[in-house]
């Protein structure tokens, strides 16, 4: 039986591995941006508070909502009394100690305010729904954040290809140079300068190098990953398409982003928030009608009845005389006595039981009310300019994206063509300079003139993905490649 319950609980912690390994790629897999932009969705430790401001949203909905509620106390106390005092439930001076019990029950609603509590209810609402917008705009961001760096990462992978590529060509260049030495057909300055280049360029691998882990480790940080050790991405094909680019205008892509981005849809609910606290504000200035109930009783120590009354002992003189000089009799009897009320019959006979309509008007309050609306006020037209503002920033955003987008092609184009100018003149260069028809520093600066054009035309291909991206983002679509 205990083999059974181990290999059971063996089975359940196996299952709860896989699943929790479940939430990442496995180890040594390449991430697609998918991936990348889920996990981080996920596990970024910004994303997690800001749902937890979703949560203290949605508290402060709640208790505006069971605000509309009656509330019920419970009070008791358990008090000794020394010295004169007047007892609550005999209403007689007592010297001794005194013992008073009071248990009690209260519940008091509010019937009117001005609408305040419905107007809180509204406002709560809003903000509850603004602060998910909020998170959406997070996840926005980072998402965008993810894509850039994800770029980075290919652009860093094609720029070391590239400079591993031009060490390799001279590489081959100080080979052949060296033989051509060691034959006595070259002279040894030659050598010296191609191997000035190729120190270059080994330089210029090395700093490659360096700038593609740097994006890893820029990118393994945004996913709150540890380290960036073993962590690899896909490497999609990319190409420069505009036809998306070119059917849709600046207009049209903000038309898109004003009715889906949260940020719109967040200031927008806010400014709603705002005109609901102006609400609320105002509703000081109403008179307010509340109903109140108890019901109560209690024990004193003090509170005493007759266990034993007087009994008729007889008649005595009691010292006066009649008008004729004859005795007057009284009649006498014992002392009574007395027992202290038991808890039960004090609980019962001290009852207390009220209820009551209570009305408060505001007269004067030293003008706190006014200033609240005018807070209320201000605070609606600052939220009334951030749509404003935050509309005008997302155009912004819009044009410049574009007119870059723009630019970036315009640039591509032209230097893929200057591309395969330039490789058609170095390759010319260096048959020229195989036969000895030009000295290394044309050969070290055709090489050079090659080399920066390939980088302009990386640069200029990435920064036209990244900026359609970002239009994309804009109209709604999913960042992908």
């Amino acid at each position: 039986m205990l083999l059974k319950k181990i290999k059971h609980l063996i089975l359940l912690l196996f299952v709860f591995t896989l699943s929790a390994n479940a939430q990442e790629p496995a180890a040594g897999k390449a991430w697609s941006l998918e991936q990348c932009i889920d996990y981080a969705l996920k596990n970024n430790n910004s994303i997690k508070q800001s749902e937890l401001n979703i949560e203290l949203s949605k508290v402060n909905l709640t208790q505006s909502q069971v605000n509309l509620l009656p509330n019920l106390n419970a009070n008791a106390s358990h008090s000794y009394n020394y010295g004169r005092t007047i007892d609550r439930f005999t209403n007689q001076f007592a010297t001794q100690q005194v013992l008073s019990q009071n248990l009690s029950l209260s519940s008091d609603i509010t019937l009117f305010s001005g609408l305040q509590n419905i107007n809180s209810i509204k406002e709560n609402k809003f903000n509850y729904e603004a602060s998910k917008y909020d998170v959406d705009k997070m996840k926005n961001d980072i998402s965008l954040s993810i894509a850039s760096a994800y770029l980075q990462i290919l652009y860093n992978i094609e720029a070391l290809e590239n400079a591993t590529n031009q060490m390799g060509i001279t590489g081959g260049q100080v080979d052949r140079t060296q033989k051509l030495v060691d034959a006595g057909a070259a002279a040894k300055g030659t050598l010296l300068d191609i191997q000035a280049q190729m120190a270059t360029e080994e330089l210029n691998v090395t700093n490659a190098q360096n700038n593609l882990d740097i994006s890893y480790l820029t990118l393994a940080q945004l996913l709150n990953m540890k380290s960036a050790e073993g962590f690899t991405i896909v490497k999609p094909e990319l190409t420069v398409a505009t036809e998306a680019l070119l059917t849709t205008t600046p207009t049209q892509i903000y038309n898109s982003a004003v009715s889906n981005l949260p940020e719109i849809k967040s200031a927008d609910t806010k400014v709603l928030s705002a005109d609901k606290a102006v609400d609320v504000a105002w509703g000081g200035l109403s008179p307010k009608l509340s109903f109140s109930a108890s019901y109560g009783t209690g024990y004193s120590g003090a509170s005493e009845r007759v266990s034993s009354p007087p009994q008729f002992q007889g008649y005595a003189l009691n010292g006066d005389t009649t008008s004729s000089g004859g005795y007057v009799y009284s009649p006498y009897f014992s002392s009574p006595s007395y027992e202290k009320i038991p808890f039960a019959d004090q609980y019962k006979d001290n009852v207390n039981k009220s209820f009551g309509f209570f009305l408060t008007i505001p007269i004067f309050n030293r003008f706190q009310t006014k200033s609240t609306i005018d807070r209320a006020k201000i605070q609606k037209q600052s939220a009334e300019l951030t749509v404003e503002s935050t509309k005008l920033t997302i155009q912004k955003n819009i044009q410049q994206a574009y007119a870059d987008a723009n630019g970036a092609l315009k640039k591509y184009a032209s230097t893929q063509k200057a591309l395969v100018a330039m490789e058609e003149s170095f390759k010319y260069t260096e048959q020229k300079f195989n036969v000895g028809m030009v000295n290394t520093t044309d050969y070290n600066t055709a090489k050079n003139k090659l080399t920066a054009t390939q980088s302009q035309l990386l640069q200029a291909k990435y920064e036209f993905v990244f900026k359609t991206k970002v239009l994309d983002f804009y109209q709604g679509k999913p960042l992908k490649f």
